[in-house]
């Protein structure tokens, strides 16, 4: 499964001490690494009690991948630690299927990990995954949003779903109206509930990348914890502020249900989960058009979801609009 992922400057094999990339073998002249590193949360539990552990290793790579590519940095390797009581064959395998699978989506090579057996650490059944990637951009290519200004368009690519942020409340959810994760979905009765709430959070980095050689991109905001409110202000400038439409997308219905039978106000759905919007998008009004059609040719569903204004202090904020409509509908 690892020898599935490699790409120009892998060097040698699995199995050495380290892992070792040739950057001028992948085409770089003058690159600046990027790294990330990111786990999945208490999404394992579901996963556990689902007995479904492939879509957790897409979600490992996701969430360092599309932390990279925000930078305009192309992912290059991940590494992955999976740490257990005692292993499980079957099911490691089904968890390194599922990042094999995330760095074949993101064009980065598995190049090594770390399998550690810890008894007394960990219950029985139970694991936990962290990943690491690294990735280069050209120097004169990064993306930092600098170039943000008042007036700029922001686009918003949609989610898969609940990605990998806020499972403490889903699974709180899940408990307190004593639902079988075997069962139909409440919001989709055409798969489990278990199933659902585990659709692997969506990888951005081929549609990004895409977008960013086409030219016009300014910023990029990958939104996991915190939501859109605490995410897209990462990337603005001094002296700006984000005004979103809420109402400008329709939101995965697993948010409705959760702000429903959670009795999660809108505030606090906007910064738990990214309610629909996985990728937020910074550029230019003349740009706008072009660069979403960039993205919609890479596969992605993307909307126009607000615009950059003059900033209300010195730290940039965002001001959500219709979330009281949406969530819960």
């Amino acid at each position: 499964m690892a020898r599935s992922t490699e790409r120009k400057g892998v060097m040698g094999g699995l199995g050495g001490f380290g892992g070792l990339f040739d950057l001028k073998a992948a085409g770089f002249r003058d690159p600046i690494l990027v790294s990330s590193t990111d786990g999945v949360g208490t999404k394992l539990k579901l996963a556990i009690d689902h007995r479904k552990h492939d879509g957790v290793g897409i979600d490992l790579v996701a969430m360092c991948v599309n932390d990279i590519v925000v930078c305009g940095a192309e992912p290059l390797f991940f590494l992955d630690y999976y740490a257990t009581g005692k292993l499980t064959v079957d099911e490691a395998k089904d968890v390194v299927s599922g990042i094999a699978r995330g760095c074949r989506d993101a064009g980065c090579a598995l190049l090594g990990g770390e399998t550690a057996e810890m008894p007394g650490m960990y219950a029985r059944g139970d694991y936990d995954l962290a990943g690491f990637a690294v990735g280069a951009v050209e120097r004169a290519s990064i993306i930092d949003g600098s170039t943000v200004r008042e007036g700029d368009v922001l686009l918003g690519l949609s989610s898969s779903g609940v990605h990998s942020n806020g499972y403490s409340l889903v699974r709180r959810v899940v408990a307190d109206l004593k639902l079988d994760l075997a069962k139909p979905a409440p919001f989709d009765s055409s798969r489990s509930l278990g199933d659902a709430l585990l659709e692997p959070t969506r990888i951005y980095v081929k549609s990004c990348l895409a977008a960013i050689r086409a030219g016009g991109v300014k910023a990029l905001a990958h939104i996991t914890g915190g939501g859109i409110v605490e995410n897209l202000p990462r990337v603005l400038p001094e002296g700006t502020d984000a005004e979103i439409d809420a109402t400008a997308w329709t939101a995965p219905p697993v948010f409705a249900w959760l702000a429903e039978h959670g009795g999660i106000a809108p505030a606090e759905m906007a910064r738990t989960f990214n309610c629909g919007i996985g990728m937020i998008v910074a550029v230019a009004e003349a740009d706008a058009a072009r660069v979403a059609d960039a993205f919609a040719k890479a596969g992605e569903t993307v909307q126009r979801i607000g615009k950059i204004v003059k900033g209300s202090g010195q730290e940039p904020i965002v001001h959500m609009q219709g979330m009281g409509a949406r969530w819960p509908r």
